[in-house]
């Protein structure tokens, strides 16, 4: 009897520990945060937000720091429980793991950063803050920011990081379309806004790199969480893992290969590589059934309700004209981006409930 009690104390001191590891990073990134304000803005008066100001310096602290805590958390955290794959890792893969999580999160941070010193100077509208307060600002958010980078890179997992990435795509082409310099971009095609040529359009293909990267990672996940599927029972292929993550590898690839060719610079390698994301994604929902035999009847009910979206859209786009190319663009955009989150949910529910079972 006294061995699970041993065990659950353990947990809990590693669950402690951890937080208590977040509170000193948080805390260091205060402090690291405080002194850039404090020198930065020494004697002057900064405003919240516009050109150079407390927000634009914040979201730089928080980017840089948070990058830092990212692969600090994800190091440490290697000997978790529940974290352990990563010490099987080869070192190229832990290191393009970390990147990718690392890169996510600290862009993340950075423009919700930015989307909060934006909505306090719309808030408080001809305030005017001295350097300390400035500094005492931007030690709030890089320690802040930091906190929630290291709690989250400790203890990622499949479903957090398909979180993860659709928050990421979603910030970062709402906040292109926004601030693209041409207001009338929709009226041509969506991958018009990595060609204008400003800071929207590169933070449009940069994104659009990252989430290609992170799509990849998701084969490091994705093949641990089915591989334990067959190990259980609920899943009849062993090569269901391989298979699976191939193809999220090709469409990470081909996503990536979007944004690192815009179509101003390569339009026959942006078409193709857009064309390839297509594919490998066809390839997913049509094979999901044979290849992921055994998961739940729902998640194959769900996938061809996607896959009847798709064609539909084609339909309304191709046949039709209802749709403009770019309300096309960005309908496949979301189908795709929503599949792979409603996936990911099933797969993690379904390897839990096949742990738990196995475990009873």
């Amino acid at each position: 009897m006294a061995e699970p009690v041993l065990q659950v104390r353990s947990e809990s001191r590693t669950t402690v520990g951890l937080e208590s590891e977040a509170v000193v990073v948080g805390g260091i990134a205060a402090v690291l945060g405080g002194a850039a304000g404090a020198i930065a803005f020494a004697g002057s008066a900064p405003p919240i937000w516009g050109g150079w100001s407390i927000g634009l310096l914040a979201a730089i602290v928080v980017v840089v720091l948070g990058v830092i805590a990212s692969y600090v958390g994800y190091w440490r955290a290697r000997h978790l429980t529940g974290q352990e794959w990563r010490l099987t890792l080869p070192p190229w893969k832990f290191i393009l793991d970390a990147t990718n999580v690392a890169a996510v999160h600290a862009l993340i941070a950075g423009i919700g950063t930015i989307a909060g010193f934006v909505l306090l100077s719309l808030s408080f509208r001809g305030v005017t803050l001295d350097g300390w307060v400035a500094a005492v600002s931007v030690s709030a958010a890089a320690g802040l920011s930091a906190y929630w980078i290291y709690l989250s890179v400790s203890k990622i997992d499949t479903g957090k990081l398909s979180m993860l990435l659709v928050l990421f795509i979603s910030i970062t082409v709402l906040t292109s379309m926004a601030t693209a310099s041409d207001p009338l971009w929709w009226e041509y095609h969506f991958s018009l806004l990595g060609t204008l040529g400003d800071k929207s359009a590169s933070l449009f293909n940069i994104s659009l790199i990252i989430a290609g990267l992170l799509v990849t990672t998701f084969s490091l996940y994705l093949q641990r969480d089915i591989r334990a599927l067959f190990d259980t029972g609920v899943l009849r292929y062993r090569w269901s893992a391989r298979t699976i993550s191939t193809l999220f590898i090709v469409m990470g690839l081909m996503l990536a290969g979007v944004g690192a060719f815009p179509l101003n610079v390569n339009a026959t390698m942006h078409n193709i590589c857009a064309a390839g994301m297509s594919v490998a994604f066809g390839l997913l929902l049509l094979a999901s059934p044979l290849v992921l035999r055994g998961m739940p009847w729902t998640f194959f009910a769900v996938t061809g309700g996607f896959f009847a979206a798709m064609v539909g859209s084609v339909i309304l786009f191709a046949v039709t004209g209802y749709f403009n190319l770019t309300f096309f663009e960005l309908v496949v955009f979301i189908i795709i981006f929503g599949w792979i989150a409603t996936f990911i949910r099933f797969l993690s529910a379904t390897v839990a409930q096949a742990q738990s079972e196995t475990a009873a």
